[in-house]
């Protein structure tokens, strides 16, 4: 399981040891020793052979096919964080009053386990991972406020899990201390276990603590800090703790350059995992296969995995918004809705495709599939600054209750009535916001106005089930959804997913 002695490597001590290598305390590849050691090294040389430590994640060292010098996760380098990390306090310090001490807590995800020794693959907590970059768990963040310095001037001391023999045995390596610290470029690292000792000078009336303490992330971290800090404020001052999430996912609402890069990239991943897909469809495929067929090739073309549990819903099964039992055959004729997504280095997509598992549309799914992608394109067309996703909704809403009138599938209803009609046949929103979770920064209206930088999904449907004895027979069955990522910027929207076939003729060629 684990590969890090194929990854020996030698450090020079004697300077003249290899004469075309400057310097006398290089790390070289075992490969690169063995090329030179014919010609250069003698018995008597002073070498000493150490196997490459590796950290609890990877590092441009261990996994240089993932990372460069100076990230901190893939894509990401660790002045970023600093940014980041500065962004927030000058926001806490604006609202909350610039005179005061501020003391920002964030905590990790803990391992969670699905039978008894047997753990889900790790997900670290986003707001954790934004601040940081840190990927292990039991683990804390801890940004103070400088007196009398710029506002974003802060220290951060990031509390990790010791290193442990033991137990790295069985779960892999951790960093520890000394790891994290060169990992990361925060200011200290400490102890997991000296948390307690660590908040006490954080007691006192004069520092604003906050921390989401009501929606606690990891339970027993949770627990400590109640005890050791938030306890002894109350009955000392009866200061009141502030949550600090909100701020977290204001800031992460607006993607950087290196952002929205990740996000490109998923975005083309899952696209041609997408067609790949569909030109492997035939009738009589399973919704299984059709899984496994996107986890595939989203996995051989570099994805860590799909986002979410992925719909993959036949028939009339689509018109079961979040199904994803995905244990049925999917017969001729039918169509097949696809809601599936990649994460790549923390960073998500989010596509909907609808096809017709023959390679061809009939008549009534072709005319209900172009009302969709009418309804798509106007929406897509409208994200831009100033707008919020909620007026969008408000018009695919009204266009949804046109084309439903259009096609036959609603008579004699205007307006109000309208519109609640287009609600029961399209139930869910428009949009939501995506980045480092599929429904990202959930606390984040979507009331609020679209800024340069956000990235929301579009995502249209018309969902017609088949024992709706209202609506025409042919339409009977058949449910539809077309989705989108979508890039905000200063000028015309950015469609990340543009590559995803989309029109019928396009959808219908590939399947040839």
């Amino acid at each position: 399981m684990f590969s890090s002695l194929s990854f020996k490597v030698l450090r020079i001590v004697g300077k003249n040891s290899f004469p075309h290598i400057q310097g006398s305390n290089i790390l070289i590849t075992l490969g690169h020793f063995r090329t030179c050691f014919s010609k250069n090294f003698s018995s008597s040389s002073p070498v000493c052979v150490r196997t490459l430590r590796y950290l609890g994640q990877p590092t441009s060292q261990t996994h240089p096919h993932l990372m460069q010098p100076g990230e901190v996760t893939t894509g990401i380098q660790r002045e970023e964080f600093r940014q980041r990390r500065g962004q927030l306090m000058s926001a806490i310090k604006e609202h909350h009053g610039k005179q005061s001490r501020h003391v920002v807590i964030v905590v990790s995800s803990p391992v969670k386990y699905m039978a008894v020794d047997v753990p889900y693959p790790f997900r670290q907590d986003p707001n954790f991972l934004y601040l940081s970059g840190f990927k292990e768990p039991n683990s804390v963040l801890v940004l103070e406020s400088c007196p009398e310095t710029s506002l974003s001037n802060h220290k951060a001391t990031l509390l990790v899990p010791e290193r442990n023999p033991d137990r790295e045995l069985w779960d892999g390596p951790r960093s520890g201390t000394d790891g994290a610290l060169q990992l990361t470029g925060v200011d200290q690292t400490l102890k997991i276990d000296d948390l307690g000792k660590f908040l006490v000078q954080f007691r006192t009336a004069d520092w604003t603590v906050w921390f989401d303490h009501f929606k606690p992330v990891h339970r027993h971290l949770c627990e400590q800090i109640k005890t050791s800090l938030l306890q002894p404020r109350t009955l000392q001052s009866k200061a009141t703790t502030q949550p600090i999430s909100r701020f977290v996912q204001q800031l992460r609402l607006v993607k950087s350059y290196s952002e929205i890069a990740l996000m490109q990239k998923a975005a083309d991943i899952t696209a041609q995992a997408f067609a790949d897909a569909m030109r492997f469809s035939f009738p009589g495929v399973s919704e299984a296969q059709l899984q496994g067929k996107l986890d595939y090739e989203c996995r051989m073309d570099g994805a860590d995995m799909l986002a979410y549990p992925p719909v993959v819903a036949g028939g009339n099964r689509a018109n079961t918004l979040h199904y994803i039992s995905n244990n049925q055959v999917i017969n001729s004729g039918e169509l097949v809705l696809v809601d599936a997504g990649c994460e790549y280095h923390g960073y998500v997509c989010d596509i909907t495709r609808t096809w017709p598992i023959s390679g061809k549309f009939t008549e009534p799914q072709r005319q209900l599939y172009e009302a969709v992608l009418s309804i798509q394109k106007t929406c897509l067309n409208l994200c831009r600054p100033e707008i919020s996703l909620d007026h969008i909704y408000t018009v695919m809403l009204n266009l949804i209750g046109l084309k439903l009138k259009d096609l036959g599938i609603v008579r004699d209803k205007e307006g109000y009535e309208l519109t609640q009609t287009a609600r029961r046949y399209c139930p869910h929103h428009i949009s939501h916001y995506l980045g480092m979770d599929v429904h990202d920064t959930p606390d984040m209206s979507r009331s609020s106005q679209l800024q340069p930088g956000m990235v929301v999904t579009v995502e249209p449907g018309i969902y017609i089930k088949e024992d709706d004895q209202s609506a025409p027979p042919e339409f009977r069955g058949i449910g539809i959804r077309i989705e989108d990522d979508v890039l905000i910027t200063e000028g015309d929207p950015q469609i990340l997913t543009r590559i995803c076939p989309r029109e019928v003729h396009e959808i219908e060629q590939l399947m040839v």
